[in-house]
């Protein structure tokens, strides 16, 4: 357990960042902030809406765990299907999960903490299946590597329109958005092409109308204006404060951002996204318009709740050392 001095320190950087977020809890039951009870998931690395299991999110352990994915519903946080992929190698290092227009669930073996030591990765395709149950399915393996040379990555993106993918590597020196080919295919290499740049990233994810793209870190968040497979104008994104940041996702309706961590019983936290959920997106999901941008809107109150929470904490710290001083 972090000390008090700790997460008060951590809360006076978002504080003075202008990055705690307004948080809303979905007052329906569904989509709302939850915790992962599973057990078994322990290393939550990858989060994704699904898009036929309203409330339902898909997410995956980072590292030798087998080849497992977990349907986990956000009204109890309980874990509805265990899926089983059959067809492909061991999984060295998953790290993102994403929903593709097709259908499809993508999940991303792309880590390599080594820091580019492999010649490919690889990405699992399978169905998202229409009956939440405990199956085993045969997934679709595919080799990737990057034109510019191997490299660490934790962030894998299907886009909601053309069903592109696109990875963005980790480095905290910053790191690349890489495009992958207009179709995966089997039995040979899918070569990434390096598209734009982009700072340290642990995950990311599209708008359900693809028009905006969200990349966080461990204390931050950016999002970008996604147009012609180019970034665009960026602006700053509200993050919850969160132990080991791992994943985000939209909402399928577009009306929020889920934001996930690693960790035994590790929540999600939802946060609002300003005039979000307002169009319908050709794969089901809502047409999320442009993250809160913290300098207006909804991002604003919630930086100034933050801001007194923050405030808080570092006044509960002072007094805890003075109480110990005494």
């Amino acid at each position: 357990m972090r000390s008090l001095l700790t997460v008060s320190a951590a809360a006076t950087l978002l504080f003075l960042a202008g990055a705690v977020p307004a948080v809303a809890d979905d007052e329906g039951g569904a989509d709302r902030s939850f915790t992962i009870e599973d057990p078994r998931i322990t290393e939550s690395s990858g989060l994704a809406a699904s898009r036929i299991h309203p409330g339902v999110y898909w997410t995956h352990n980072d590292s030798e765990d087998g080849p497992y994915v977990y349907a986990v519903d956000s009204r109890t946080g309980r874990t509805v299907a265990t899926i089983t992929m059959e067809g492909v190698g061991e999984p060295r290092d998953v790290e993102a999960i994403s929903t593709g227009p097709d259908g499809n669930l993508y999940v991303g073996d792309i880590g390599d903490n080594l820091d580019g030591s492999w010649d490919h990765v690889w990405i699992y395709r399978f169905p998202e299946p229409k009956r939440l149950a405990d199956a085993t399915v045969r997934a679709t393996q595919f080799d990737v590597t990057y034109a510019d040379g191997a490299r660490d990555a934790e962030a894998m993106m299907v886009h909601p329109r053309t069903g592109r993918v696109y990875i963005a590597s980790k480095n905290e020196d910053g790191g690349g958005l890489y495009e992958g080919p207009e179709k995966l295919t089997a039995g040979g290499a899918n070569v990434f092409r390096r598209v734009g740049e982009v700072p340290w990233v642990t995950d990311g994810a599209f708008s359900p109308d693809g028009e905006d793209l969200v990349l966080r870190s461990y204390f931050s968040a950016r999002g970008y204006a996604f147009e012609d497979s180019r970034l665009g104008d960026d602006r700053a994104v509200s993050v919850p404060l969160q132990g080991q940041s791992e994943s985000v996702t939209y909402t399928a309706d577009g009306a929020a951002m889920m934001f996930g961590s690693e960790g035994e019983r590790s929540e999600v936290v939802r946060v609002e996204v300003e005039g979000g959920g307002k169009e319908s997106s050709p794969n089901g999901g809502g047409g999320g318009t442009s993250p809160g941008d913290g300098e207006d809107g909804g991002a604003t109150k919630g930086t100034a709740t933050g801001g007194a929470v923050a405030v808080v904490v570092i006044v509960l710290a002072v007094l805890a050392a003075k109480r110990r001083r005494g």
